[in-house]
């Protein structure tokens, strides 16, 4: 019979030390979860401005410089019409020649609209800038 009293005042249950180490571990695997969700999403984000930034670059150099002979003095989809619209607008919602964009253009030696050089650069948010250079 004395063991029997034993074992029936036995509490069941996490104790509290229990319980915050859970918290605690849970806490951690939350923290790094999102700090790894939101490393990936600025990569992803950078892998669509480089993607567009070379499309600009080869619509340039492939479509509009084969026509032309020179490089514009601006670039936009109303002259530049060989690519997806939806390039001209990067990841955060601005159009190519908004300040805030991450897109620039810049032409250089031009005379009369006719650009012989220019620089194609996207800010990325995991590495340098992504840049190009006019080929010809």
């Amino acid at each position: 019979m004395l063991c029997y009293n034993v074992f029936m005042n036995t509490k069941k249950g996490f104790t509290i030390l229990e319980l915050i180490i859970v918290a605690v571990f849970a806490s951690f695997l939350i923290i790094l979860f999102f700090v790894q969700k939101s490393n990936v999403d600025a990569m992803k984000r950078d892998e669509k401005r480089k993607i567009a930034i070379n499309a600009m670059y080869y619509a340039l150099e492939e479509s509009f410089y084969k026509e032309h002979n020179y490089y514009p003095e601006t670039i936009s989809e109303e002259n530049i019409k060989v690519i997806d619209p939806a390039l001209w607008t990067d990841p955060s919602g601005f159009n190519l020649g908004d300040p805030l964009s991450s897109y620039t253009y810049e032409p250089a030696n031009c005379k009369d609209g006719k650009c012989k050089e220019y620089i194609l650069k996207a800010e990325l948010e995991k590495e340098d800038a992504y840049t190009k250079y006019n080929r010809n």
